[in-house]
């Protein structure tokens, strides 16, 4: 399996890429810290040579003040990343309308509405560990 490519050869080979993570976003802390904790991570990785966290309600930023952060830092596509489970209401409705707003206000920019999390194959490795640690 190739490895992906480093940070300079994303810069020059294809458009400047930004990954903008979206969480639900909540008031207790300690649940938006996950998502902090998550884009810390990919920065280090630097598959992205931008990556930012945004709520959809409750916290800031935003995904219209997320999307702009990467559309000022230079972004010439953000892929809009939910961090969810399933495809529910927030992400078939209120994400792709954010996706769609994003396209609008930026028109020389691409915005791309990922998938979420819920039926990746290695989902069910993690649930599997997690049930583990919960038995000893």
């Amino acid at each position: 399996m190739p490895s992906p490519p480093d940070r300079e050869e994303l810069e020059v080979g294809s458009p400047k890429t930004a990954l903008l993570l979206i969480a639900h976003g909540s008031r207790e802390e300690n649940a938006n810290a996950d998502l902090y904790h998550v884009v810390e991570q990919l920065r280090k990785k630097g598959r992205y040579p931008i990556v930012e966290a945004s709520f959809l309600e409750l916290v800031e930023p935003d995904i219209d003040q997320g999307g702009e952060r990467c559309v000022v830092l230079g972004a010439q596509r953000v892929i809009l990343l939910p961090y969810f489970l399933s495809a529910g209401v927030h992400v078939t409705r209120d994400l792709t309308e954010a996706c769609r707003k994003l396209t609008m206000q930026h028109p020389k920019v691409e915005f791309r509405l990922a998938e979420p999390l819920g039926r990746h194959p290695l989902l069910l490795q993690i649930v599997t560990e997690r049930a583990g640690w919960a038995e000893k």
